[in-house]
């Protein structure tokens, strides 16, 4: 069986690292806001090059956090349009959702699945847009976002799937206003359960997101704003600060991986993935007509794939404000993308088995 992703082999290659620290926290008995999540911060911050990290629980906080802080600044209102890609997972739009904001859906670049920027137009309403790097593929246009910029308008990144991919020599999570993070242990640096993380150059903003994410919170039992429990634990990020020296190791992985699929399947009906240096390959996503019965026929092989993502969120039930919505290449999207495995811990031996396998299926009678 080769599964999609096996953690207990991109992390059992830690485990003494792992239980070092495990074993010094306890020693220490201290397990919120303690040294190890400043220290993670800090580590993160020099790799990003950016001034500020704020560790918090997951990476749907992160997003929240920024908007609700843009909110309490005054910067954001109830009732402003966000605009944000279709193509997304449903928390991007939740964490503009739960901040009474509105969310604008702009159909993808069928090429790189994110953002089309042709297809993007501002009203009087726009104040934000949400970036999101899917599938683990930066691809910024500097100069509509200095456009939006002059207009007044805030660019936050969703980099929950992107932590370590670049572009300009710049890191994502380092081109907008702020930028959230998302440590799922599925990620391309993933904790052992949720954790997430805020980055931004914004000296205030940090502030206010510190405050939020600790009950509205600067000093204890003070409560300035009506804020929310959203912290990173002492765990979860000696763990993280333990991968962190790995992964850019592990993305240059991914990205050998992403190679061998790209020589291997260019032959193939298949639609592959844009090959960029700007992608980390957080998700190997391709594209067939033929979706329901290569999955199925892979499966039978002993190949694990998933749909990232079947449904997308504006046809959820959760929005159900937002089904009546045509956009058709979002649509083709969900109806067509088929994820291969993926991980820095797969061997070159397993990655051709894999190809091998698609190249039976398309070339059976």
């Amino acid at each position: 069986m080769i599964p999609f992703l096996d953690l207990n082999a991109v992390n059992i290659r830690f485990e003494k690292e792992f239980t070092i620290a495990l074993q010094n926290l306890i020693r220490k008995g201290y397990f919120i806001n303690g040294d190890e999540v400043k220290q993670f911060e800090s580590d993160l911050e020099r790799y990003l090059g950016c001034e500020h990290v704020i560790g918090v629980a997951n990476g749907l906080d992160a997003l929240r956090i920024i908007f609700r802080a843009y909110i309490e600044l005054g910067i954001l209102e109830f009732g402003d349009e966000v605009i944000v890609p279709a193509n997304t997972y449903i928390a991007s739009i939740l964490a503009i959702t739960e901040n009474n904001l509105v969310p604008v859906f702009v159909e993808p670049d069928i090429e790189t699945y994110n953002l089309d920027y042709s297809q993007i137009k501002f009203s009087s309403k726009t104040k934000a847009i949400l970036h999101v790097h899917l599938y683990g593929l930066v691809s910024w246009n500097e100069s509509f976002y200095l456009e939006a910029k002059s207009r007044g308008i805030l660019i936050i990144e969703d980099c929950a799937q992107s932590i370590g991919a670049g572009q300009y020599n710049k890191m994502s999570g380092t081109f907008g206003n702020a930028a959230g993070f998302s440590f799922y242990p599925g990620k391309n640096l993933g904790a052992l359960g949720d954790a997430g993380a805020i980055a931004t150059n914004d000296d205030v903003l940090a502030q206010t997101v510190r405050v939020i994410s600790n009950y509205g919170s600067a000093k204890k039992y003070f409560n300035e704003i009506k804020g929310l429990n959203s912290r990173l634990d002492e765990i979860q990020a000696a763990f993280l600060r333990i991968k962190l020296r790995k992964l850019d190791e592990d993305n240059k992985g991914r990205q050998k991986i992403a190679e061998i699929y790209e020589n291997e399947l260019k032959g193939t009906p298949l639609i592959l993935p844009l090959f960029s240096e700007n992608h980390v390959y957080h998700l190997y996503v391709v594209r067939t007509e033929n979706r329901e019965e290569l999955k199925d026929f892979l499966d039978q092989e002993g190949i694990q794939t998933l749909i990232h993502y079947p449904i997308p969120p504006h046809k959820q039930k959760a929005y159900k404000e937002f089904n009546h919505l045509n956009l058709p290449i979002t649509e083709k999207i969900h109806e067509t993308v088929l994820s291969l495995p993926m991980s820095p811990t797969l061997t070159i031996e397993q990655v051709k088995f894999v190809c091998e396998k698609i190249k039976s299926f398309f070339n059976q009678d």
